[in-house]
C-alpha cells in the first residue's frame, strides 16, 4: 500500500515538473518585450484612465507617447487631465521637448432656462437624457436644447458640472473642467462641446443649438439664435459662420474682441466667465403728440331731438353681405322677431324687410324666435 502511495506521488511529480518546463519555454519563446519607458511613462500620467486623451486608458496613452517619440515628435499627443505640466515630464522621460497645447474646456452650448424656454408637457419617465430623447422631445418646444437629466454630471469624474436647479441647465466649473471629453459623449443631443479657450479660460460661445429658422426658433425660446447674421457681419477676423440658420465661431480663429455678443439681438452669443447680457427687446412705440390746430366751434342744431324708444338695442337693423343664401332661422335671428304669415315685426323699432325664402320654417325654431306659441 506503501508503494502504491509513493509512485502515484513520484508519477504526479514528474507531469508537474514536465508541465512546468514545457510552460517556461512556451513564455521564454513567445514573450512579449515591452520598452520600459513605458512603465516610466504611465507612472508620469495621473492615471484617470477617462479616455480624453483619445487612447484606451493612461497605458495606451503612454504606449502612444513611446512610439510617437520613436517616430520623432509628441504633436498631437496630449493629456487633458494632467495638462501642460503632465506633458513636460512624458517629454523630459522621453528625452524630448513637448509641443504647447491650447487649454479646452467643456461648454454647454444651451441657454433654454425655464424662463426662456418654457414647460409644455410634463415628462414623467426616467431620469436618463438616452432615454428622453429617445421616446420624446423633452419638456419644452425645443428639440435641440438641454433635457436637463444630469447624463453630463453623472459621467464627469472630476466633479466639474452640476445642475443648476434655478436655470435646470447644466454649469461647468471651468477650475475644475480637465477637457476630458466624457460630459461630450454622454449628452445625446451634441450640446456640450470642448472647446479650446485662452489661459484664463475664457472665449466667445454661441449657446444655442438650434437649427430651425429664426421664427420658428423664436417661438420656443427667447434666446435662441435665429441665424441673422448680424454676428457674422460685425466680425473682423471672420471667424463666424452661418449655417443651417445657426452662428458658430471658430476658437482658433476668434480674438474675443466681443463685437459680435454686442451685435447679438438674442444675446446667445456670451464670454466665458463674463455675466450674459439682457435679451434685447423691441423698444416700445413712442406716441407722437397730437397736434392742435383751431377750428370752427360747430354750429348747434335747431332740429328737435328724437327720441330713442328702441328698448332693445339687439333689434337693431344691420347691413351683413353673404357669400350664400342664408336659412329661414338664420334670416329671422338677423331681421328680428317677424310673423310668418303677415311678413310683419313684433318690435316696434326692428326694421322689417321681405324675405323670400326657399322652405317653410320648422315650428320648433318659429317657437324658439318667438313666431308661434305652443298653443297655436
Amino acid at each position: 500500500m506503501t508503494n502504491v502511495i509513493l509512485i502515484a506521488v513520484l508519477v504526479l511529480g514528474a507531469i508537474g515538473l514536465i508541465a512546468a518546463l514545457v510552460l517556461w519555454g512556451t513564455a521564454k519563446r513567445f514573450a512579449v518585450k515591452e520598452d520600459p519607458r513605458i512603465g516610466q511613462v504611465q507612472e508620469a500620467l495621473p492615471g484617470a484612465n477617462c479616455g480624453g486623451c483619445g487612447f484606451p486608458g493612461c497605458g495606451g496613452m503612454a504606449a502612444a507617447c513611446v512610439k510617437a517619440a520613436d517616430a520623432g515628435s509628441l504633436e498631437g499627443l496630449s493629456c487633458p487631465v494632467g495638462g501642460q505640466e503632465c506633458m513636460n515630464k512624458v517629454a523630459a522621460i522621453l528625452g524630448m521637448e513637448a509641443a504647447v497645447s491650447a487649454p479646452k474646456v467643456a461648454v454647454v452650448r444651451c441657454n433654454g432656462t425655464c424662463e426662456n424656454r418654457p414647460r409644455v408637457v410634463m415628462y414623467d419617465g426616467v431620469k436618463n437624457c438616452r432615454i428622453a430623447n429617445t421616446t420624446a422631445q423633452g419638456e419644452t418646444g425645443c428639440p435641440y436644447g438641454c433635457l436637463g437629466c444630469g447624463d453630463c454630471v453623472n459621467a464627469c469624474q472630476f466633479d466639474a458640472i452640476k445642475i443648476n436647479p434655478t436655470t435646470g441647465l447644466p454649469e461647468v466649473d471651468r477650475s475644475k473642467c480637465t477637457a476630458c471629453g466624457a460630459c461630450a459623449k454622454a449628452c445625446p443631443r451634441n450640446i456640450i462641446e470642448i472647446r479650446q479657450v485662452d489661459e484664463q479660460k475664457q472665449g466667445m460661445v454661441v449657446t444655442c443649438m438650434n437649427k430651425d429658422k429664426g421664427a420658428v426658433a423664436n417661438k420656443v425660446c427667447a434666446a435662441s439664435c435665429i441665424g441673422c447674421g448680424k454676428c457674422k457681419t460685425v466680425c473682423g477676423a471672420e471667424a463666424i459662420t452661418v449655417e443651417n440658420n445657426l452662428s458658430y465661431i471658430d476658437a482658433e480663429k476668434c480674438i474675443s474682441c466681443r463685437a459680435c455678443e454686442e451685435a447679438c439681438p438674442k444675446a446667445c452669443i456670451i464670454m466665458l466667465g463674463e455675466p450674459r447680457k439682457e435679451i434685447k427687446k423691441p423698444a416700445a412705440q413712442v406716441a407722437k403728440p397730437a397736434t392742435t390746430t383751431a377750428t370752427a366751434a360747430p354750429k348747434e342744431s335747431t332740429a328737435p331731438a328724437v327720441k330713442n324708444t328702441n328698448t332693445r338695442p339687439y333689434e337693431q337693423p344691420i347691413e351683413v353681405k353673404f357669400d350664400a343664401p342664408l336659412l329661414p332661422s338664420q334670416q329671422f335671428m338677423l331681421a328680428g322677431t317677424v310673423d310668418l304669415v303677415k311678413g310683419e315685426s313684433k318690435s316696434e323699432s326692428a326694421e322689417v324687410k321681405n324675405y323670400d325664402f326657399s322652405a317653410p320654417l320648422p315650428v320648433s325654431q318659429q317657437i324658439l324666435l318667438g313666431l308661434k306659441t305652443k298653443n297655436a
